[in-house]
């Protein structure tokens, strides 16, 4: 399984993203799994990657979290989670994603 977060250097939220998922990779017994990062640094960057904000979590390349009609480019992204907006999903949120790309049976 490959797990990355894809982010833009004007972002803060980033660091959280990478954080959180490293506690839900090791909550669920698989900190064996690296959190790989990937610096978008251009606009037109963002659009070849269809990059649609930081921080973007890809689970085996796949956004588990797109919202349909996402704007590509050089942006924060905000999450929708229990508590209101966030600049990056729960790990609740994240355990769940990963469960349901089959890091660990449900």
């Amino acid at each position: 399984m490959e797990v990355e977060v894809v982010y833009f250097d004007g972002c803060p939220n980033w660091h959280t993203a990478r954080d959180r998922l490293n506690e839900a990779l090791a909550a669920m017994g698989r900190a064996d799994i690296a959190v790989r990062l990937r610096q978008v640094e251009t606009v037109d960057d963002a659009e070849a990657t269809a990059f649609t904000g930081s921080p973007t979590v890809l689970i085996d390349g796949v956004d588990p979290f797109a919202e349909p009609g996402a704007v590509v480019g050089l942006s924060c992204r905000l999450y929708r989670t229990p508590d209101g907006a966030d600049g990056s999903p729960t790990v609740a949120q994240l355990v769940a994603a990963l469960r349901q790309a089959g890091a660990i049976p449900n």
